[in-house]
């Protein structure tokens, strides 16, 4: 014991008084280290995030200097999701069992920066198959790594803080999304000017220069390593575990109410993300916005989902009612479907309207799983919500490419908007099975915490 004291002070500056002199940005017990840490874990998902939506930034520009169809382009979404159907069961186990947090973390950022590599590869050698595959391995590392930031999280902070952490988090991923949706196609015009063309050369530099971005958030990884281990050192605490107890028996016996919040999750997410992925020509088409001006808006999801998520988090924790939240969210959704597809008001407001409602969601959405199943069940139902998300995400990304080939926008967003009605059905069966049963899912937040004291006396 002596000598891990011993050990602590040589590493706080050698002795009790050095510690105590030591500046606070160093010390794992002070606060300024601590949101040095935050600030890494922040940063740590920035490339991936930053580099998910590049096809959509550059969506014309990818169809025209490779020479595909949208049905090929969208490819590029679902070798994405592919890997995830099943590494979402296999992330947790990988952080907890074989690499640790440390090295999983580290792993996970090489995947998504090889990746990006590779993607940017096919672009200068003029290989689409390339770039696919590149994706492929971007997605082994990209739902993983934010596996392991969640469980970097829970390590480092505790309690209360801890929702704020998750919503900054959040939000740094966001506002990854929206640098890129903004940048990317204004970057592309500057090489297209310095090497005098557009073309797959000048695709394949732009996607090279946005690998920084991963190459910064393997710098984190590992800087993140470091100050992990010693932090274990001086504080005696255990390495971080995601805690996931991944059984695929217990889905057996998933209720009725949590399959119907796999099919809301599914659905909806399925008329948002793959949306963004083919929005910027929509804009450019329809409503004759410049490149520009069509890359803002598009962006404006993520943009408004920064500062909310938190938000919208610490509005759902102090009110309850889940049900009826989720039914705002994918009703607003909807109607903000609706607006883009049969009007043309200005697309602002419709895309305005989808970023709040998308916030909204993803607050209400995913807590209530905890509500509806036991918690030694809640690794294999998570696990199994990201799964068929992704599942999800990749043939809705396939069948929105044909159908935008064969029948035009028009067509694509009815295909969402049945898309967001078959989710709202979801959410109105939800609420009359969870009545009918007597269940909290739309409890206040004053119930639960009724429920809550009465089960602990």
């Amino acid at each position: 014991m002596e000598e891990d004291e011993e050990e602590g002070r040589a590493l706080l500056g050698g002795t009790p008084a050095a510690a105590g002199a030591m500046p606070a940005l160093c010390d794992p017990r002070r606060l300024p280290h601590r949101l040095l840490v935050l600030l890494l874990m922040c940063l740590l998902g920035f490339g991936s995030y930053f580099c998910y939506d590049i096809p959509a930034a550059l969506q014309t520009q990818v169809k025209r200097d490779m020479q595909v169809n949208t049905t090929k382009f969208m490819l590029l979404y679902a070798w994405y999701s592919w890997p995830n159907v099943v590494l979402c069961f296999l992330g947790g186990f990988l952080i907890d069992r074989v690499f640790g947090i440390r090295w999983g973390t580290i792993i996970f950022s090489c995947f998504v920066c090889v990746g990006q590599v590779i993607f940017a590869l096919g672009g200068l050698f003029n290989a689409f198959w390339l770039m696919e595959f590149g994706r492929f391995v971007f997605g082994i590392g990209g739902e993983s790594l934010a596996v392991a930031q969640n469980t970097y999280a829970v390590s480092w902070f505790k309690g209360k803080e801890l929702n704020l952490v998750f919503g900054l988090q959040l939000s740094m991923a966001r506002i990854g999304s929206t640098v890129n949706m903004n940048l990317m196609g204004w970057l592309y015009s500057k090489v297209e000017a310095l090497l005098g063309s557009a073309g797959h050369t000048t695709l394949g530099v732009t996607l090279m220069i946005g690998c920084v971005t991963c190459v910064l958030s393997l710098i984190c990884a590992m800087v993140l390593a470091y100050l992990d281990h010693r932090a274990e050192r001086i504080l005696h605490k255990e390495q971080g575990k995601t805690g996931e107890v991944i059984k695929l028996s217990d889905i057996k016996d998933f209720s009725l109410p949590l399959w119907l919040i796999f099919i809301i999750c599914v659905c909806y997410y399925a008329a948002v993300f793959p949306f963004i992925g083919l929005g910027k020509v929509f804009f450019t088409e329809k409503f004759g916005f410049s490149s520009q001006a069509a890359s803002a808006v598009n962006s404006i999801v993520y943009v408004i989902s920064a500062p909310l998520s938190p938000v919208f988090g610490l509005m759902v924790d102090k009110t309850g009612r889940n049900v009826i939240w989720v039914l705002c969210a994918v009703a607003a959704t909807l109607l903000a479907h609706v607006m883009l597809a049969f009007t043309m008001w200005n697309p602002w407001i419709a895309m305005c309207l989808l970023g709040i409602s998308y916030s909204l969601l993803a607050c209400a959405l995913w807590p209530m799983v905890a509500f509806v199943i036991p918690e030694h069940q809640l690794g294999t139902a998570y696990g199994f919500m990201q799964s068929i998300q992704n599942l999800g995400l990749a043939i809705v990304s396939i069948i929105a490419g044909m159908i935008l080939d064969s029948r035009g926008y028009l067509f694509l967003e009815v295909f969402f908007i049945a898309c967001v009605s078959l989710s709202l059905l979801s959410v109105v069966l939800l609420y009359l099975v969870n009545r009918a049963r007597g269940g909290n899912l739309n409890y206040s937040a004053r119930q639960r915490e009724e429920m809550k004291l009465s089960h602990t006396e």
